[in-house]
């Protein structure tokens, strides 16, 4: 029997992106158009200049992915999309434009929460074992989720003020490094050493949340008393001091969720996945134990839309479909 091919199209943020996705677990496809350069100069992604790009591409990038995939759309079996969550008026282009191809292709519409695609991004690679943990770590988002069958989330820890991704990026402005802040942080980590003994915050016994506004602050407070007293800033030293403690919270927690819960895999996702220290630590600190990890190739971890081709596949096989009532939803919670 032939498996499914899905057109999936995906415009949460700053990135235009569609692909064909077949059987959930064969990429034919991933087409990215990124809108970095823009937003760079902006020191963060400005939503309405987001929304005119997307306009721009959505149809270059949609027929890019049918053409490298060589599928016309006679031959896909149902249109993904991200629904949320996102900037509104950055879904509202890719819904739109996939109720679009849906209606007039007469195929089924599968609206795709963000975050679940980022955790399927995993499954392009190598099949799930469950129970799984799931660590989702990006610009807006710090979850461990915990998924006992495919399509079903349970949040165990959330972050309880900035995301990860998000301290990144002020600890950056800080130090007056470009957006996004967390591969030059990453690179910059790498050159320096850690001098300064940054805060972690562990929150109280047995709690799987994060919370990265106090070690921010503390950066921060460090940076303007350095800059008072005219001493040398050392920003490769205040990297290196920073990620360790990100990278320790996130790696211990995760660790004591897996082992609580007795999972039999750790999925790591979302764009602060990319993070060497973050990468090398998990590989490390579950060295030994029967808990297989799974972390994605780089062109997985930021934002694409072969992630959400791969969750649609299962929602697709459970007939998950959509209406045509199907719109954007700035604040869709996964556990629904």
């Amino acid at each position: 029997m032939d498996q499914e091919k899905i057109l999936a199209i995906e415009t949460s943020c700053d990135e235009t992106a569609a692909a064909v996705v077949e059987g959930g677990t064969t990429l034919l496809s991933n087409v990215v158009a990124t809108q970095m350069d823009i937003h760079q100069k902006f020191g963060g992604v400005v939503p309405e200049l987001a929304s005119r790009h997307h306009i721009e591409q959505i149809t270059l990038v949609i027929d890019q992915a049918l053409n490298e995939a060589e599928v016309t759309m006679e031959e896909i079996d149902a249109i993904a999309v991200t629904e949320g969550p996102g900037l509104v008026g950055a879904l509202l282009i890719g819904v739109n434009a996939a109720k679009t191809l849906a209606f007039a292709h007469q195929k089924p519409l599968i609206g795709v929460h963000h975050i679940a695609g980022h955790i399927y991004a995993n499954r392009l690679e190598q099949e799930f074992q469950f129970p799984l943990l799931s660590l989702v770590v990006s610009g807006g988002h710090t979850e461990l989720i915990l998924m006992k069958e495919h399509g079903d989330y349970e949040i165990i820890g959330e972050t309880r003020d900035d995301a990860a991704g998000e301290a990144y990026d002020k600890v950056a402005k800080a130090l007056d490094l470009p957006y996004p802040g967390g591969p030059v942080i990453d690179q910059l980590a790498h050159e320096g050493e850690e001098t300064y003994d940054f805060p972690r915050s562990w929150l109280e016994k047995g709690s799987f949340d994060f919370s990265f506004s106090g070690l921010k602050t503390a950066v921060v407070n460090q940076i303007h008393q350095l800059k008072q007293k005219n001493e040398p800033i050392s920003k490769a030293n205040i990297a290196a001091s920073f990620q360790a403690s990100v990278v320790d919270v996130l790696v211990e927690k995760t660790y004591q969720a897996a082992q609580q819960y007795g999972v039999k895999q750790l999925i790591v996702a979302g764009g602060v996945s990319a993070n060497r220290a973050l990468r090398r630590s998990i590989q490390e600190r579950f060295e030994g134990t029967n808990i297989a990890v799974s972390i994605p190739p780089l062109y997985l971890c930021t934002d694409n839309a072969a992630m959400i081709g791969a969750a649609a596949s299962i929602q697709y096989r459970n007939n998950q479909y959509a209406s045509l009532n199907l719109n954007a939803q700035p604040g869709l919670m996964i556990e629904r």
